[in-house]
């Protein structure tokens, strides 16, 4: 019996998100272990897990994405111009160095350095492949259904 991804599935897969120009931006066999992901959990887009509904174990597969569809675009307001006296006065600060920030609630969150001017530091806050059009890659390992929760009874 061929098993397919549906909504309720948990599926294995390898992948590879490659660039318009070919290059590779992540890949699951460039670290020898598969991902794994229950549909509908939120650790993929929707526009992700739409590319996977319907494959069926051992498929492999590749779409091409637009930046909407996959990290959506570059969000201006994600792009903060911050003073050079913000940061620890030995860190080097350079145009593609990732630094963390914590955020109020104590949480981390990684911008890019994409200039540094004088005294003003521009750092991007988007997703680093936002506004980019991906192929997306899957070679899917294996399939299970998982069983619907009673929600009462």
């Amino acid at each position: 019996m061929t098993k397919q991804i549906g909504p309720q599935s948990e599926v294995v897969f390898h992948f590879t998100i490659k660039l318009a120009d070919g290059s590779v931006a992540d890949s699951t066999q460039l670290h020898g272990k598969p991902a794994k992901l229950k549909m509908g959990d939120g650790s993929l887009t929707p526009n992700f897990e739409a590319c996977l509904l319907g494959l069926n174990e051992g498929d492999s597969h590749h779409f091409e994405l637009g930046p909407d569809d996959a990290f959506g675009p570059v969000n201006p307001n994600n792009i903060h111009h911050m003073e050079r006296s913000r940061f620890a006065a030995d860190m080097t600060l350079e145009e593609g160095a990732i630094v963390a920030f914590t955020q109020p609630n104590g949480t981390e969150i990684p911008g890019i350095v994409r200039d540094v001017a004088g005294e003003s530091v521009t750092v991007d806050f988007n997703h680093p492949l936002a506004g980019q059009q991906v192929t997306f890659e899957v070679e899917i390992l294996a399939v299970e259904q998982l069983a619907v929760e009673n929600q009462g009874a």
